[in-house]
């Protein structure tokens, strides 16, 4: 009887080495159109965005979470390297980073991603006196958004005032000439973003003698 026992066990662990080789699982189908940005930046800059599985003539866009496809603050064209930089809105909240593909004057979303922006600050550097027309240093570090500027102004000129002036997105240090006429100017880091408009983000006085 034990003899039985032990054959039939036998004969049974062999039927199941065996038998039908397990059934392999099929590859997991690629993914669709997707977006691969930082989740979080300050509010102004520029924001560097990769999209994968794009198809032809997309477009990047910053939305609100609720807003309609057709609905987006900002939005550039996708690059060929399929990358694009977009510049955020230059109020704190929370938004949407949208992949778009338009077509018969309607807009889809192919892929999306949170975005949160956090307070836009700058600093400025430079002499606090210089001679009238002779050129200075003169640095600035904030969002460096592609429109915002440092800019040499009156005390009480409108934010939206001209003067000479570089754009720190192309280098945040550059040199900057004093006015012709003496007196108490400002040195200002303006941001320029989406939503914000124009904002002085830091100020400086410079004496002119």
């Amino acid at each position: 009887m034990r003899t039985l026992t032990a054959l039939t066990l036998v004969t049974c662990l062999c039927a199941g080495m065996t038998g039908a080789p397990a059934q392999q699982r099929a590859p997991a189908p690629p993914g669709g159109p997707a977006l691969s940005a930082s989740g979080s930046t300050m509010a102004g800059t520029m924001l560097s965005v990769l999209a994968s599985q794009a198809p032809p003539q997309s477009l990047v866009a910053i939305a609100k979470p609720t807003d309609a496809p057709e609905t987006a603050m900002v939005s550039v064209p996708l690059g060929a390297a399929s990358t694009a930089s977009i510049t955020v809105p230059g109020e704190t909240g929370t938004y949407e980073l949208r992949l778009l593909r338009e077509g018969d004057g309607k807009s889809e979303i192919l892929a999306r991603q949170s975005l949160t922006t956090t307070p836009a600050s700058a600093t400025l550097a430079a002499p606090e006196r210089v001679k009238r027309g002779v050129s200075f240093p003169a640095r600035g570090i904030g969002p460096n958004g592609g429109r915002d500027r440092v800019v040499i102004t009156e005390p009480g000129a409108p934010t939206e005032a001209e003067g000479p002036s570089f754009f720190p997105a192309e280098n945040v240090e550059a040199t900057l000439e004093a006015p012709e006429k003496s007196g108490t100017y400002e040195l200002r880091y303006i941001m320029n973003a989406p939503l914000s408009g124009q904002r002085i983000l830091a100020r400086r006085p410079l004496l002119v003698d």
